[in-house]
């Protein structure tokens, strides 16, 4: 079973989207197999119960609320070095 993994931002189609290629682009090179969708801050609580990484950045952090999966704060999603790091040290 592959890893559920949820980008998150304030409309869950704009950041979230370029996060969730992003951290697509950076599974492949790290070689993590991974389901990643996108959602927004309205849904992020009942499409989090069973993700295993939720990746956002530092301003929707507070909006995710009680969670089991890891929060992973990305501060430039465009950075794919950052997230590779992020989600090799998260994941392995």
């Amino acid at each position: 079973m592959a890893i559920r993994i949820l980008t998150l931002c304030g409309a869950g189609i704009g950041t979230s989207e370029i996060l969730r290629v992003s951290a697509q682009r950076a599974l492949g090179r790290i070689g993590i197999a991974a389901e990643v969708s996108a959602t927004d801050v309205a849904r992020v609580r009942e499409q989090s119960e069973d993700a295993q990484v939720i990746l956002t950045s530092p301003e929707h952090v507070a909006t995710i609320g009680r969670t089991s999966a890891q929060v992973i704060v990305i501060d430039n999603i465009l950075d794919q070095a950052e997230l590779e790091a992020k989600l090799s040290d998260a994941l392995d």
